[in-house]
Parts: structure tokens; C-alpha cells; sequence
């Protein structure tokens, strides 16, 4: 086996490994063999020891397997917590402080020396020098040095996290208050060493495949378009049924229930003189519910458009196995949190791509005609920034209703934190405020395969050639779903 070294390679080798397990059905007796088959020998591959690299492979395969680190546990304030530290991953990172470096050119200025307002800063030949025990890390320092000579160097992971729910414990290895996290997956992304990842429902889902018992149906996010290279929607759909999945729907049909649905809502808000925001991302819900949760009140009462569509697919199969495909972290909180008694299982494209390749399906190849499109483009367009509010106009423009309608598209946590923080205090100009948390929206996820643009790129070119008829769900999404939420 080739030395892996990049954590990419690390997290997707470990789900491999343990799906190839699974499929193969001796997982449970073989798992603790899994840290042996990566790292065979006694050369360490990208940490100081074989013995801590096996350890870090060890948690991540609980992890995979649906479990927590060994020294982590659950907390009474948020047991539905998907994203964690793995603390022997974590190699304990400076915490923020400002330092000088070698760029300092011992300048006669001295504009730091005169700017720090503790007497933190002395200059000397070879430099100033910063006392650790005066400064108070108020950053003026940093403004004032005309070479940028001084920096503030903070934890990847603090810096990260949109929500500061990371902290340091007494060992300096970092932290998530569950009172905190949204479960966005920023810090995983964030992390340079991997030591930060979510749970994972991809053993119990392979377990559902395996039983022949059960219907397994995949609902898959529209934002797959363009993860795997130039293969179109129908070739990806064939290459989930090829694991075993029995059906494969797609979310996008759900988001066009949701524009419909929350096009409604918002005629009836903006023509009451009220404010209304989007409700299909989960990271931005959360953020509402637990850093403004007196704006509540604001957010749309429409379900995401995983819930309507597992709600359409189960108005036809209540029996089936539902399982949720997509590019974020923060759906399986969702699904956990606020919906455990209906959707069974909440995967992300890694996940799928670990299966793919333990199945040996990762050649996509197919009959088109076999697996049509189902949504609309403007359901699909739900993946992007501004995809929502494009969708809920293109309803009320097919229904000729003129409702005066002043979007804020928030592309970003920073976006959707200012915009709620405005609403907040009642200086919100626009009516409609779209909240996606991820910059780039769902396509810029923590989950996704392939860097934004490129698959971006591939996402914008396939929607010319879906369909634009808005009204064509309308029946089904009155008459088959029920998309408000009930808790």
C-alpha cells in the first residue's frame, strides 16, 4: 500500500476500508484490524509514531462506524452533537497570541512600541520584542506595524469555527460546546491535521442494504451534479442503485415543493408587514435557534427539502428506508435532532464516494434514458447562493401574483450572522432574507468532492437543460406531502 499522508486521504481510506468490511459483512469481528491494514510495518506515515497513527485511525473508525472517540461523550446539553474532536488527533496548536517575525525591521518609528496601550512592546537591534504577560492581544500592534511584521496566530480551528464554539482544556486540546455548534462542519474543514470529524451513519446504512428485507430508497442533494467529474444525474442514479439502493429520488423535486410552499408564506408575510427567512439549511436554522432564538419567529415554517421529499416518498412507500445523500455535516443534526422518527439515515458525499469505491463502482457509466431527471432547474438551483430566492420569485412570477419582494441573499456564515444581527435590531431593509451558511451555498459544502468552482462549472451547465415549469408539482406537493413542521 502507497504511504498516505494527506488527511483527504486519511478520512477516505478509513471509510473505505470500513465500508469494504461492511458490504463484506465481518465488520463487527474485523475492525480492530482496520489501524493494521493502513499502516502495515513500523514506519510512521504522517504523524510522530506508527502507535499514535494507529490510534488516530482506531477513533475514526468508530467514528465511521456511528461512534464516538473513546474519550469524548455525549453532553446532557446537546446529545444530538455530530461533529467532535478526536483528541489524540489533536496536536494542541498555539492559542491565539500576537508574535513578531523575522519581517521586523527594528524601524526608529517604533509605531508598535507607541500604539500598544499596556507597554507590552519594547524595541530592540535585533527586533521588538512582545512581554506574553502584558499584552492583552488587542491587535493594534498589528495595525500599526507599517512591514506587517507583526501577526496575530490563532488556532485553525478557533479561526474556523463562524460561531466561537471552540475552546482549549487544560492539555490545550480544543474543545466544541454542543451549546454552541451548529454543526456546520467549518472546523472540520478548518483543521489541518484532521483531528475534527463527524459521525457517521454509513455502517447502519450498509447494514440496510444488506438486509433483504428491506426497501432502501436514496434521496440525493442537488448539488451531486458536478462531484463526479462530467457524469451526468442519471449515470450517478445508476451507480447508487449498483450498491444496492433500490430507488433514488432527488431533493431537488422536494425544493421545488418548498419554493411553492414558501412562496405562499411569503406573500402572506410581506403582505401582513412581517420579515420571513429561508428554513432549508439546517447550519442556519441552527444558528437562528441557538444564537438569535428570539428571531424564531422569523424563520419559515417549510420544511427543508430533504423533509418534503422523504414526506412525498413515504405518502407512496411508508415502509421504505430513507436515506439522505448530501454535501452537509449539518443535515445529519437535522436528521437526528428533528427528525429521527422519519428520515433513517443521513450520509454525505464522502460517505458515498467511500461506499463507491469499496463496491467498485467508482467507473460511472450507464444508460441515460433509464434514470430521468424528476425537478425542475429551479429546485436544483436550490445547491447555489440565491438558488431559493430564484425559485420562491419564479413561483409567484408563474401564479402572477406581484408581491413585493426585497431578498438579502446571505452567501456565508459572516453574511447570515450580520443579516440576523440587523434583523435583531430592526434595521433589516429587505422582507426576505435567504440563509445559506455555506459560502457558495450548498455546492461549497464540507462534505463535497470536488473544489467549488470546478464543480460548479459542471452544476450550471446542466441546468440549461432541465425543466422550468414551476406548476408541474404544485398537485403533487398539495396533494402528497405535507412540507410545514410540526415541532
Amino acid at each position: 500500500m502507497q504511504e498516505i499522508t494527506d488527511i483527504v486521504q486519511i478520512k477516505h481510506e478509513v471509510l473505505k476500508l470500513t465500508a469494504e468490511h461492511a458490504f463484506a459483512g465481518n465488520l463487527y469481528e474485523q475492525y480492530e484490524q482496520i489501524p493494521y491494514e493502513m499502516i502495515p510495518g513500523i514506519k510512521p506515515q504522517f504523524r510522530c509514531c506508527v502507535y499514535r497513527e494507529r490510534e488516530i485511525v482506531r477513533q475514526r473508525v468508530r467514528m465511521a462506524m456511528g461512534k464516538l472517540p473513546n474519550d469524548v461523550m455525549y453532553t446532557d446539553s446537546d446529545s444530538t452533537q455530530v461533529v467532535h474532536v478526536i483528541p489524540c488527533a489533536c496536536e494542541g496548536c498555539p492559542i491565539s497570541k500576537i508574535t513578531v517575525t523575522p519581517n521586523c525591521q527594528s524601524c526608529l518609528a517604533k509605531k508598535c512600541v507607541k500604539a500598544c496601550p499596556f507597554g507590552a512592546i519594547t524595541s530592540t537591534p535585533s527586533g521588538a520584542v512582545i512581554d506574553q504577560t502584558k499584552c492583552r492581544k488587542c491587535g493594534k500592534c498589528v495595525a500599526a506595524c507599517p512591514y506587517n511584521a507583526i501577526v496575530e496566530i490563532e488556532r485553525p480551528c478557533r479561526r474556523s469555527c463562524p460561531v466561537k464554539a471552540i475552546n482549549m482544556d487544560e492539555n490545550d486540546i480544543a474543545t466544541i460546546d454542543p451549546a454552541k455548534c451548529v454543526n456546520c462542519g467549518a472546523c472540520v474543514v478548518g483543521c489541518p491535521f484532521g483531528a475534527i470529524s463527524d459521525v457517521s451513519m454509513m455502517v447502519s446504512v450498509i447494514d440496510a442494504l444488506r438486509d433483504e428485507k428491506k426497501e432502501v430508497v436514496a434521496m440525493i442533494a442537488p448539488a451531486i451534479e458536478g462531484q463526479f467529474g462530467t457524469d451526468t444525474l442519471p449515470q450517478i442514479k445508476q451507480a447508487i442503485r449498483r450498491l444496492g439502493f433500490d430507488d433514488v429520488y432527488e431533493v431537488a423535486l422536494g425544493a421545488d415543493m418548498v419554493a411553492y410552499s414558501e412562496a405562499q408564506e411569503l406573500t402572506e408575510r410581506v403582505g401582513a408587514g412581517e420579515k420571513l427567512t429561508s428554513s432549508c439549511c439546517p447550519a442556519f436554522v441552527n444558528l437562528v435557534r441557538k444564537h438569535f432564538p428570539d428571531l424564531m419567529k422569523y424563520v419559515s415554517t417549510t420544511v427543508s427539502p430533504m423533509v418534503a421529499v422523504e414526506r412525498y416518498i413515504r405518502s407512496l412507500r411508508p415502509d421504505v428506508v430513507t436515506v439522505f445523500i448530501g454535501p452537509c455535516i449539518a443535515k445529519k443534526n437535522e436528521v437526528m435532532g428533528s427528525y429521527v422518527d422519519e428520515i433513517d439515515y443521513a450520509l454525505t458525499f464522502e460517505e458515498l464516494y467511500a461506499m463507491m469505491c469499496a463496491k467498485g463502482v467508482e467507473d460511472i457509466t450507464g444508460d441515460e434514458e433509464e434514470y430521468p431527471e424528476d425537478a425542475t432547474r429551479y429546485g436544483k438551483g436550490f445547491a447555489l447562493s440565491g438558488g431559493v430566492t430564484g425559485a420562491v420569485n419564479r413561483v409567484l412570477e408563474e401564479r402572477g401574483e406581484k408581491v413585493d419582494v426585497k431578498a438579502l441573499k446571505c452567501n456565508g456564515a459572516e453574511e447570515c450572522r450580520k443579516a440576523l444581527m440587523l434583523l435583531k435590531a430592526g434595521r433589516l431593509p429587505e422582507n426576505f432574507v435567504e440563509g445559506m451558511f455555506c459560502v457558495g451555498g450548498c455546492m461549497g459544502g464540507p462534505a463535497t468532492l470536488n473544489e467549488l468552482q470546478k464543480s460548479k462549472k459542471v452544476f450550471e451547465s446542466r441546468l440549461d437543460g432541465a425543466d422550468s415549469v414551476v406548476q408541474n408539482v404544485e398537485g403533487k406537493q398539495l396533494n402528497k406531502a405535507d412540507i410545514h413542521r410540526h415541532n
